[in-house]
């Protein structure tokens, strides 16, 4: 009776047509932010004139920009911003679910606003948001804030913050569907080295398997995984390789066998496996909502299961919304059944789970030593505890380039912080300006990896000529100098749930100027990065927040006064970033073939000024990549410069961790030329440090100090 059809497809709608719906009014609020994952603006639009915005995690070709239709992940979170406070509606379903937001202010002028304003009209701005799910129960959580911090951790108070990423992953990741054999690896590895960038991982996509069976190498191509993954390991790199939930259906394939034996396949309306077309061919899907074949499938990550692996392999789930090539609008039937569950009710899950059984699978194998690192396409609320995920298969597009930090700034402010997009664009051929801005952007995102598509030429970065790989390596070795920096911000949002690469207005909540900007982005507090995205582009305008704030260009050592829109003149090398006066960060200036290389090496502060204010930072250093943080195994120290002295203070006096690094350099921005300066460390001893002072910069650079990173010590300036 209530059976629906689409296109070729039929619904049987067991149980009748249903939905459950609430409208939320939001008085006050003229911004609203969140709902991942579309391809918009950071700020919500109304959506009055058109579609809502929909949460259906489909694998969808070609995607579509400034557009409220279904991508691959689902996140039913808002948040809500003023002046005064920031809350936040967690609406908890798994189902298709559509938002509509009207506002009575939108669509008015500036004009209009004046007008209400000299008339008296006393209407207070509202939004009203309606939440629409196909079906389960209203299940809602108001974060009532008053302070984005604040929302921050109530969400991760519900579904847990950001896993701690293995340091490395935070590194350049080198990806191409695909890498054709075991020599064409060798040869890209060789090419890094040969042109000096780094990079950490490699990766390799569905073509690397024995006819798409996953858990398989190709016998003629991959003949020798480990003697392939030995020589990375040798040059102190790593490996990802696919691993899809689509099983080929075969008869003498070990993974299908055991799944269909033990019946953990995703069933059909008829009580049958439900079977559908993917890369394989015909496929079956796991049903990974059951708790028995997560871990089987965790099981299969095992050295002794999965031939050819080492620990120094990794894993990516990709085509789990899931993807379904016959499947209605390329996924899976609605009434195919989990247990006493229908798909319908469970669909935005799907691949939550099998990121969660994929990430337990590699923790496992390494007897719980090893952190995981799996990068997923589909997610949902909570998919932030099993790793890292990405935009999906974008586009060599400037547009494509340019919404890639809105998109990643909406999963940051719901949790997910080790976002990235495609650099390059995944679909179509980049210009060399294009890659090579795209790698300036994505060398400052959290997730920091080149793909490609199967068909289109090859682009590894010394292949546009030595001017562009110049251009490109100088931007890799830039996130690798950084990555102190970046390892501590997500310590922190692993501590709090706050995001690494956050908007504007979470730092400055009472600026209105910060509350739609999406063409720059903090990194934690203290950098202030505005990509140059337009082709072309002589020059940007960045906003510069903060009426008591300075900040300095972090590349001319620059002053800029906060509360002003600057016009920077940009040239190809240009990558505008500024370091907040009041602020230490850490670096590793010292740049090899990939960071565990870099692993003991010294560091150098920078230590930018705001008289108005102490600086302050922090160093964060534990061994990189197993769980033994957790065991109080790590250095957590606060630096601070106040009344002309620079000190190092043990933020965990608790924790046991020795590191070989020490400081090697420190740079004050903003500074005044002393007569001398005094090294006191904490066995009490005092010397003399050597020192340059740029008067034209107000730069001062302490030379050698040589103190280790993990001790107390204090540098005066007289």
């Amino acid at each position: 009776m209530w059976e629906e059809t689409f296109k070729s497809h039929s619904d049987s709608k067991p149980n009748g047509p249903s939905a459950v719906s609430l409208d939320f009014s939001l008085p006050g609020v003229e911004h609203v932010y969140g709902i991942p994952e579309h391809a918009d603006t950071l700020r919500l639009k109304t959506t009055d004139n058109g579609d809502p915005y929909r949460l259906y995690n489909l694998d969808v070709f070609q995607y579509e920009l400034y557009n409220p239709m279904a991508l691959y992940g689902a996140v039913p979170v808002m948040l809500a911003h003023n002046a005064q406070r920031t809350t936040g509606i967690f609406w908890l379903n798994a189902a298709e679910t559509w938002v509509d937001i009207s506002s009575n202010t939108a669509g008015k002028t500036v004009f209009g606003k004046m007008l209400d304003y000299v008339q008296g009209s006393s209407e207070t701005p509202q939004t009203d948001v309606r939440w629409i799910s196909e079906s389960g129960i209203i299940d809602v959580f108001i974060m009532l804030g008053p302070t984005a911090k604040d929302v921050f951790s109530q969400y991760a108070s519900l579904t847990g913050t950001q896993s701690f990423p293995p340091l490395s992953s935070l590194a350049y990741h080198q990806c191409r569907w695909n890498y054709n054999d075991q020599e064409d690896v060798k040869a890209v590895d060789m090419g890094f080295d040969e042109h000096d960038i780094p990079y950490d991982f490699i990766w390799l996509d569905i073509e690397h398997t024995d006819g798409k069976r996953y858990f398989t190498w190709d016998p003629h191509k991959f003949a020798t995984p480990k003697e392939m993954l030995q020589g990375l390991m040798d040059k102190k790199r790593k490996m990802v390789a696919i691993v899809d939930p689509h099983i080929k259906v075969d008869s003498s394939y070990k993974i299908h066998n055991e799944i269909r034996s033990r019946g953990y396949y995703i069933k059909n309306k008829d009580g049958g496996d439900y079977e559908g077309w993917c890369w394989p061919g015909s496929a079956g899907y796991p049903d990974f909502t059951r708790a028995d074949m997560r871990s089987w499938w965790a099981s299969m990550f095992a050295y002794d299961q999965y031939e050819g692996s080492m620990e120094n392999l990794y894993t990516w789930n990709d085509m789990n919304e899931p993807s379904v090539f016959n499947g209605p609008e390329v996924t899976m039937h609605k009434d195919a059944t989990h247990g006493d569950w229908e798909h319908r009710d469970v669909h935005n899950l799907y691949g939550f789970y099998v990121q969660m059984a994929t990430a337990e699978g590699q923790i496992q194998r390494s007897g719980g030593v090893e952190r995981p690192f799996v990068l997923t396409r589909a997610f949902f609320a909570g998919s932030q505890r099993y790793g890292a995920v990405w935009t999906g298969d974008n586009a060599a597009e400037w547009d494509h380039l340019k919404i890639s930090i809105p998109m990643c700034l909406s999963l940051g402010l719901v949790g997910i912080s080790f976002c990235g997009a495609d650099v390059g664009g995944f679909f179509k051929t980049p210009s060399s300006e294009l890659l090579v801005r795209w790698y300036q952007t994505g060398a400052y995102q959290p997730f920091f990896r080149a793909h490609a598509h199967l068909d289109t030429p090859r682009r590894e970065p010394w292949l546009f000529g030595p001017e562009n790989t110049a251009l490109i390596r100088e931007a890799v070795r830039q996130r690798y100098t950084l990555l102190p920096y970046w390892y501590l911000q997500f310590y922190h949002t692993h501590r709090t749930g706050e995001p690494v690469m956050r908007p504007l207005w979470v730092e400055y909540p009472q600026d209105p100027a910060t509350f739609a900007l999406d063409d720059e982005f903090l990194i934690g507090r203290d950098l202030l990065v505005h990509p140059v995205t337009e082709e072309g582009a002589r020059g940007v305008t960045a906003y510069l927040p903060g009426k008591n704030e300075v900040w300095f260009d972090v590349n001319t050592f620059q002053k800029h006064n906060g509360a002003q829109n600057l016009y920077i003149p940009v040239t190809m090398n240009s990558i505008p970033v500024f370091q907040r006066g009041g602020s230490i960060i850490p670096r590793k200036l010292r740049v090899r073939r990939s960071s565990t290389c870099m692993e003991h090496d010294p560091y150098t502060l920078y230590v930018a000024l705001n008289p108005q204010r102490t600086a302050e930072g922090e160093l964060y250093i534990d061994d990189g990549h197993t769980f033994n943080y957790e065991k109080k195994e790590f250095v957590h120290r606060r630096l601070s410069f106040v009344s002309n002295i620079l000190s190092s203070v043990d933020l965990a006096p608790d924790a046991q961790f020795t590191t070989p690094s020490w400081i090697e350099r420190v740079v004050i921005l903003g500074a005044s030329k002393p007569s001398n300066v005094t090294l006191k460390t904490a066995d009490g001893q005092e010397s003399q440090l050597e020192f340059d002072f740029d008067s034209s910069m107000s730069v001062l650079t302490l030379r050698k100090p040589g103190m280790n990173a993990g001790a107390d010590w204090t540098v005066t300036l007289k």
